[in-house]
């Protein structure tokens, strides 16, 4: 009986233990984010990547590339020259550069979707 008593308390803890061991891994893309925020340089090379992606699918017609690239080096150039500030990068700023961000993104997930640049469908 007794013996039976701490099986049954060793598989308890090792039933409580299997769940801790999974809170306490760090999330697989934590290294692009810093302090709440998303890394810049790594969300500009998503964005990028996935104006590139929809070129070689053919779900972005070539105006439509273009203008998302355009777009894209303007806010290349805001965060330069929001950079070159005397402070820096400021925490408005930042929100400022996340929300032009989160548009740019929206508008890529958009044109890729519209389906005007699928080639043979």
């Amino acid at each position: 009986m007794q013996k039976f008593t701490l099986m049954l308390a060793g598989l308890g803890i090792a039933a409580a233990a299997v769940p801790a061991t999974a809170i306490a891994a760090p999330a697989p893309h934590a290294a692009s984010y810093q302090a709440g925020w998303q890394n810049i340089n790594a969300r500009q090379a998503r964005l990028d990547a996935r104006i590139n992606q929809g070129i070689r699918s053919g779900a972005l017609s070539r105006a439509e590339a273009t203008r998302l690239r355009g777009e894209f080096r303007a806010l290349s150039r805001l965060e330069a020259r929001y950079r070159a500030t005397r402070p820096g990068l400021t925490l408005a700023e930042r929100r400022d550069l996340d929300r032009r961000f989160d548009a740019l993104s929206a508008r890529i997930r958009i044109e890729k979707h519209d389906r005007n640049g699928r080639r043979g469908r």
